[in-house]
């Protein structure tokens, strides 16, 4: 059976840890804030001097982007507090608050576009210095797709909600962007000036999408949803590690609140444990999961001592409690670890099948 790493983190490196990944969320908000503002302004005077409604839908998107980027960057600061009296789970979900404020500035923004699109292609207009406000949308696009990929790397590796869903919103300003100047090369080629009319509700439709899904998933994280992906890592950890003495694990359950981790499970021991023994298996293994998160976890663990009823399927054959010879050990898997009755549960499952 592989064993627990000899050498633990110590708390003082995973504070240096935490601060350094907080650190990294927070300059990524504040680069994406100070980019976004930037870009404002040049969308802003392409589209003053082209007169392009497409172009003047991008740029109020943009709007929303920085607007979106401003409560980010609060979020994150906030999000990094530790738990204290009043908040004794941390300050993580603001970080959901602020991907669900910004999808529904998305969709606000969708309707203004909506509004200036429709109105363009009732009544299109000659586009003026065309080609200088192409390669202005064409910059704006690139910046925006190298940004939006950066965000969204940082996000996944600092586990910020936050700084994901700006990296994503940022880029799809960036398809947005590409959408668009494909767009205005056809009113260029084709001198058919309603298609700038067509082409900004488009954007808008796709903005709207982009808002809506931002919103949804904002809510599902505010009301604790299961995350699969997060249930998925925690079961590959602990069957990697899964010792002899640990008879059976269930009842699990995880959700994030922004970046941290909380966690907890049934753990299933040998009765012929001290109290002592079984309170350091337990406290060794919440040791290991809250270093495999980077110290960004909150670990509770019931533990249980084993019945004569758990021999049958007990792999811990060494055992001198053992009443009852193996018959089916039952592995671990996702669905066996979240279940309610854990691994008899799954063998009751498996027999029913039969």
């Amino acid at each position: 059976m592989p064993s627990f790493p000899p050498a633990p983190e110590t708390e003082e490196r995973m504070e240096t840890a935490h601060i350094a990944r907080t650190r990294t969320r927070i300059t990524a908000i504040a680069v994406s804030f100070l980019v976004g503002i930037l870009l404002l302004v040049m969308k802003f005077y392409a589209f003053r001097i082209t007169g392009s409604s497409a172009i003047l839908s991008d740029a109020l998107e943009s709007i929303i982007n920085v607007v979106a980027a401003g409560f980010a960057l609060a979020s994150v600061v906030l999000s990094s507090r530790p738990p204290d009296e009043s908040h004794p789970y941390g300050h993580g979900k603001v970080e959901y608050f602020s991907a669900g404020f910004e999808g529904a500035l998305i969709i606000l923004a969708a309707g203004g576009i909506f509004y200036t699109g429709v109105d363009r292609l009732l009544h299109p207009r000659v586009l003026l210095r065309l080609e200088e406000g192409l390669l202005l949308v064409l910059g704006v696009g690139t910046v925006n797709l190298v940004l939006g990929l950066a965000l969204i790397r940082v996000g996944r590796r600092t586990d910020s909600i936050a700084v994901t869903a700006d990296g994503r919103h940022v880029l799809t300003d960036a398809y947005t962007s590409g959408g668009l100047l494909l767009g205005l090369l056809l009113v260029r080629w084709t001198g058919w000036y309603r298609l700038d009319g067509i082409i900004a509700c488009l954007v808008g439709l796709n903005i709207l999408w982009s808002g809506g899904r931002l919103v949804l998933h904002a809510f599902s994280r505010l009301m604790d949803a299961s995350s699969p992906a997060l249930l998925e890592r925690i079961a590959a950890f602990l069957i990697d590690r899964r010792r002899e003495t640990w008879i059976d694990i269930h009842q699990l359950r995880a959700w994030r609140a922004g970046p941290l981790v909380h966690m907890d499970f049934h753990l299933i021991l040998p009765r012929g444990l001290s109290l002592e023994e079984a309170h350091l298996e337990g406290k060794e293994l919440e040791r290991v999961l809250v270093d495999h998160f980077h110290g960004e976890a909150s670990v509770l663990i019931h533990l249980d001592p084993c019945l004569e009823e758990d021999c049958p399927v007990c792999g811990n054959t060494r055992c001198r409690l053992r009443v009852q010879d193996l018959q089916q050990e039952v592995p671990w898997d996702v669905r066996t670890l979240t279940m309610r009755g854990g691994i008899h549960a799954a063998r009751d499952n498996a027999r029913g099948r039969d």
